[in-house]
Formats: structure tokens, sequence, C-alpha cells
């Protein structure tokens, strides 16, 4: 109940503080910029969904159902755009097709021209260079998930299909398609709630979206009570499309065989057909991946670089607050869920599934809700401290690195939660069972049957943490302390300075953590 409480606390504390503000700026917010975030978030969720769908669906229908040049590898390349952050791609984008990059240089050496007057180029920073940017670093949530839900299929259907002379997009859009509904909208549910959580993306392309209205209206208005308000409207979006989600395939029902479906027979291409698709795989590849690693790899060649004032530091504290708030999220994760099947009672059963709010809850919406309430425990606790000893110990958590790792705890609660759950569900409950007989306790259970058994999944789960926390920015920037540095942190920093070059090392060593992390999730999926 405890871990519950705390985990549920920042959510609490936003709805709280929008419905009791100190001044209610709410109509001026309806009558000025509301509309213009609220147009904009929508928007980019609805053309990044759809993209990433098209994408993502694509891309495991070619992957699964046919044999090409470059299959093999391609597979798995396909998910390499999840090991680079969002905000590192638009940094990289920009960099890479604004004036002085090598795109528009080469285009005025080769044709002559003199400057920007003699030809027109897209804007770059843009709404729909954002859709873009973000289309590309997120599509991997629909693929992954597309590529397993048909991997399980039975091919039978696809062949009698092709027998009755269905072609290929008829076996796609009348037979694949339809099973792998619901993979697909749970993909787009999470890119959706990814796209409303960005904020390094929109606010290097200056698009305002509600993410970026509740910085400008906390930071630069100081207006508390109005965060608050743009938050808990985040929130009810948030939920509003989970709910959709989940109601959109209420009365769906997809059942197996109860033989062992035969698995899916590819047909091989080859030519041109072998070439198109090789290229509709390799493009979202290049753009998510291959470009953002290259502009960076290309800045950072500069060894010089890699000895910049405060690169160490940040990677010593991305490794630390990142390490502690994943150990500390796994653990509470598996003594919750060990804890709720031992306890017997309806209520933490209730209150299991929605600890995972925190997954969905944007990172500058728990920077709220978790820095007022902590401010103000932290306050009473140094004036408690103080009474009784005479000495001022200062902002214990507000002042360190401590609500960082809460947040973060609070944020990714969901994956642990999720993965201890599933793990100790795998397990045979005749095994417990007679441990209990022989004299274990619950604890000793826990630590010398179910643990052994689940540290495969305890340890993705700890990676998995990690990795998003390495990655974390709308929470970091909001409750770092003064001068505190991570990598994500540095590379915002150094980028919005147009400063590249001392950004790249920082972005190069996010990316190699979650390259790390894509390696485990490949070698899972194999």
């Amino acid at each position: 109940m405890a871990i519950a409480a705390l985990v549920l606390l920042p959510v609490v504390s936003v709805i709280w503080f929008a419905f009791h503000p100190e001044d209610n700026i709410w109509p001026h917010l309806l009558s000025t910029t509301l509309p213009r975030y609220l147009g904009n978030t929508v928007l980019l969720m609805l053309s990044v969904g759809a993209l990433t769908a098209a994408i993502g669906a694509g891309a495991a229908w070619l992957v699964v159902m046919y044999r090409f040049p470059g299959h093999g590898w391609l597979q798995w390349a396909l998910l390499l755009p999840l090991a680079v952050p969002a905000y590192v791609g638009a940094y990289a984008l920009v960099d890479f097709l604004e004036y002085a990059g090598p795109v528009q240089t080469g285009l005025r050496g080769l044709m002559g021209w003199q400057d920007a007057r003699d030809y027109a180029f897209p804007q770059i920073r843009s709404r729909g260079a954002a859709i873009l940017v973000l289309s590309a670093a997120l599509y991997p949530y629909v693929y992954l998930l597309a590529r397993a839900a048909l991997r399980e299929q039975s091919g039978a259907g696809f062949e009698v299909a092709r027998a009755l002379g269905v072609g290929p997009w008829g076996r796609f859009f009348r037979v694949g398609l339809p099973l792998i509904r619901p993979a697909i909208a749970a993909g787009v549910a999470v890119v959706m709630m990814e796209t409303v959580n960005d904020f390094g993306v929109v606010d290097y392309f200056a698009v305002q979206t509600l993410t970026t209205g509740i910085f400008t209206v906390w930071l630069q208005a100081g207006n508390l009570g109005g965060a608050a308000q743009i938050a808990t409207l985040v929130l009810t979006m948030i939920v509003f499309l989970v709910t959709l989600e989940k109601l959109s395939r209420r009365r769906l029902r997809f059942f197996g065989s109860a033989r062992q479906p035969r698995p899916v027979t590819p047909v091989r291409l080859s030519g041109w057909r072998g070439a198109l698709a090789f290229a509709a795989c390799l493009l979202p590849f290049l753009a998510g991946f291959v470009l953002p690693v290259m502009v960076l790899a290309s800045h950072a060649l500069d060894a010089g670089e890699w000895a910049a004032p405060g690169l160490s530091r940040a990677l010593f504290h991305t490794l630390t607050t990142g390490g502690v708030a994943a150990l500390v999220t796994v653990v509470a994760g598996l003594f919750m869920v060990y804890g709720t099947r031992l306890s017997g009672h309806r209520l933490p059963v209730l209150l299991l599934p929605v600890t995972a709010i925190g997954y969905a809850a944007p990172g500058a919406v728990l920077g709220i809700g978790i820095l007022i309430p902590l401010a103000f425990f932290d306050n009473a606790l140094a004036d408690a401290i103080l009474a009784l000893t005479g000495h001022d110990p200062g902002l214990i958590f507000t002042g360190t690195a401590a609500a960082l790792v809460l947040a973060y705890c609070v944020r990714f609660f969901a994956i642990a939660q999720g993965t201890s759950d599933a793990a100790l569900g795998r397990v045979s409950p005749s095994l417990p069972m007679a441990a209990r007989s022989l004299g274990q306790t619950a604890g000793g259970t826990l630590r010398r049957v179910h643990v052994p058994l689940i540290r495969a999944s305890v340890g993705s789960a700890l990676l998995l943490v990690f990795v998003d926390c390495v990655k974390e920015l709308p929470a970091t920037l909001l409750l770092r302390p003064f001068g505190y540095d991570t990598l994500a942190t540095r590379v915002h920093a150094k980028a919005s300075l147009e400063n590249i070059a001392e950004a790249a090392p920082a972005a190069l060593m996010i990316t190699a953590v979650g390259l790390v992390a894509v390696g485990f999730l490949a070698r899972a999926n194999r």
C-alpha cells in the first residue's frame, strides 16, 4: 500500500493543484495559448501515430512474409532506432539539413548557387520535421509488436487466401491486418503517449505543445496552478487514449488453433520486387539510426570534445541516478507484486494495475506532482532537524538527486511491475508450496525459489528501466538540483546553444547504452 501511495502521489498532487490554484489563469489560457497547445499536440499524436503504424506494420509484414536480399540483418536493424532518443535525432537532422550543413552546401556547390535567395529549401525547424523525427524514432514500438503477432499466426490462413487468388495487397488488408490489429493498436497507443511526453524535439523545432506549455507557464510565468491545469489536461488525454484503445477491441476475439500452428512460409522475392522490399525496410533504419549516429560521429571525431569540462561528471550522475533508480524500481515492483499475491486482500489487487499510470504520465507532469509535495516535506523535515539539533541540514531531497530517483521510479514503475507479474505468473505454484511446506518463510521462498527462476526477467527489467532513465529529459530538466547535469540534460543544453560538437559525445554515450538494451531485446525476440 505504501509503494502504491508513493507511485500515485504525483498524479494526485497534480490534480489537487489544478483544482486549487492560487491564481486561476484557466480562462486566460483558454482564450490565448491553450487552443494552439492542444491543436499542435493532437495533430502530432495523430500524424505520428498514423505514420508509425504504416511504417511499423508494413516493415513487419515484409520481414515475416517475404525473403529478400538483406532480410537477415534488416529484421534486427529495424529495432535500432530505439537506441537513439528522439531529441538526438532532431539535433542531427537540423545539423544535416541546415544552411551550413552538408546537403545545402553540396547543392550550392553542385548548382553554382551563391546564397539562399537563389533556391528554395523546405523549412527545417517546423511541425512537419518534428512529425518525421518522432516517427523515425518511435516506429519500432509498432514494428516489434506487429512482427511478434505475425510470427504467432498460423500460415494456413494466408495459404488459403493465396489459393483463392487473393493478391499480396489483399492478403495484407483482408487477412494479415485484421489479425495483428490488437498489436498495432497497442504499439500506436505507446507511440502517442511518447509523443505527448516529448519535450526535446518539439522545443528544438519551436512547436508549442501541451508539454512545452507546462514549462512555459510554470518556469517562465511562475504560475504553478496554470501548469497543473495543463498537466491535468494532458493526463485526461492519456486516459482517454488508453480507454479508447481498449474499447476499440473490446468485442474482438482472437483464438489460436488447438493444434501446433503451422508457421508462415515466406515468399522469396527477387529482382525489382526484392529491391523494392529492401529499400522499404532500409529507409526507416537509415532515417532513425544511421543518419543521427553518422552526424554525431562526425562531430565526435575530435578527441578534445571527449575531454570537455563536465562530460565525465554528467556520465557519473547518469550512471548513479539511473542505476539506483533501476534497482529501487525493480525491487519495489517485485515486492509489490509478490506481496499482492500473498496478501489475499482485494484492495492491493485493484491498486496494482493503477500503479502503471506513471508510465503513461509525461515526465513534465510528474515533475510538477513530485517537486511541490517533496519540497514541502523537505522544508518541514529541515525545520524539525534544526529545532531538535540546532543544525540546518538544508534541502535533503529536492537539493539532491533523490527527487530525480523518485521521478524515475514513478515514471518507469510499470515496466518493473509488469515484468515481475508476468515472470511470477510463469512459476509453477507447486514449487513455492513445496518450499513453504518444508518450513520456508514467505521471504525465504521469494529469495530461494522465485528469484533464481525469474532472474532473467528481473535482469531485463533492470536494463530497460536503466536505459529509460538515461534517456528521460523532461522530468530531469524540472527536478535536477542546481548545477546537476546528466547526459540527457547536457545534450539538450549544448544543442540548444547550437553547439552540436560538444553535445555529440554525450549523445553517443546515450545511444551506446540504448544499443545494449536493444541487443537484449532482439535476443529475447528471436
